[in-house]
């Protein structure tokens, strides 16, 4: 009973804030996943704005739970851009192709989301293991960050098509958001909103980049770029 006791005052019991917070992370995560899975352009489109969505509801709980008024701009700016502006640029680029993504993968369905899991598995519990601590989220969200970005990483190596790989990239962004407000939740407001107006060159370069593949190749397959090694 004494060390009970003792692992009760240890360890204080988690705040609304930390919960809601991790719930988020974890939504945000589960998201990254579906876009793995997703068959089909419109649904990793959708997937992504959902998850954005989130991570604009993250930075909204940090500028409430901890007093960060600068987050709200950020989270609307977030908000519209990547949750709004983002999926309606990528749907007008793909409005007029009849190509999909089914089967772009380099392994089955299956594969891949073991690999992913193996991969955020490692990614949560070596940034655990590092100790970091922050005083705006719960270290578990920070966790969960890497965790979504090394998922983005795979979802970009492992699918073979332009698409998947301009979501991975652009969700990739959406972990390393969730990063910054665990580890620097105070950045100057100018800092945070230059990354996302480098999101949207991003948008506009795999917007070219998608719109000349369908147009050359009638597919969004990458595996004909090999032919431009030398």
């Amino acid at each position: 009973m004494a060390v009970i006791d003792i692992l009760a005052v240890a360890r204080p019991a988690p705040t609304v804030f930390d919960g809601t917070a991790n719930t988020v992370a974890v939504i945000v995560l589960l998201l990254e996943f579906g876009m793995l899975r997703a068959s089909l352009f419109g649904a990793q489109v959708r997937l992504y704005a959902a998850q954005s969505v989130a991570v604009s509801v993250l930075a909204g709980v940090v500028a409430v739970g901890r007093g960060v008024p600068e987050l709200f701009i950020l989270a609307v700016l977030s908000l519209l851009l990547k949750a709004v502006i983002v999926p309606l640029v990528m749907m007008s680029q793909l409005r007029d192709s009849r190509a999909e993504i089914a089967g772009s993968g380099s392994l089955g369905v299956a594969s891949e989301v073991i690999i992913s899991i193996l991969v955020a598995a490692f990614g949560f519990f070596a940034i655990g293991a590092l100790g970091i601590h922050s005083e705006v989220l719960p270290a578990a969200a920070l966790s969960l960050s890497m965790a979504v970005v090394l998922v983005s990483f795979v979802l970009m190596i492992l699918r073979r098509d332009v698409i998947s790989q301009a979501i991975g990239f652009f969700s990739l962004e959406n972990g390393v958001s969730m990063a910054s407000l665990v580890i620097a939740a105070g950045l100057p407001l100018i800092l945070e909103v230059a990354f996302l107006f480098d999101l949207l060159v991003a948008v506009v370069v795999f917007g070219v980049l998608i719109r000349v593949q369908s147009d050359r190749t009638k597919s969004f397959s990458t595996v004909a770029l090999d032919r431009l090694r030398g």
